[in-house]
């Protein structure tokens, strides 16, 4: 029964592990450099 356990905990933390849907949560150096590149201040 042992075996069985650790197989399912196993599965159950591979499942886990697998969802990343939305991908690398992002600085907010990273965010704010994107944004200045989408809106381009430097135009006005």
């Amino acid at each position: 029964m042992a075996d069985q356990k650790s197989r399912r905990e196993a599965a159950w933390k591979s499942r886990k592990q697998e969802r990343h849907p939305h991908g690398k949560i992002k600085s907010l150096k990273e965010l704010s450099s994107e944004y200045d590149a989408e809106h381009n201040y430097t135009n006005r």
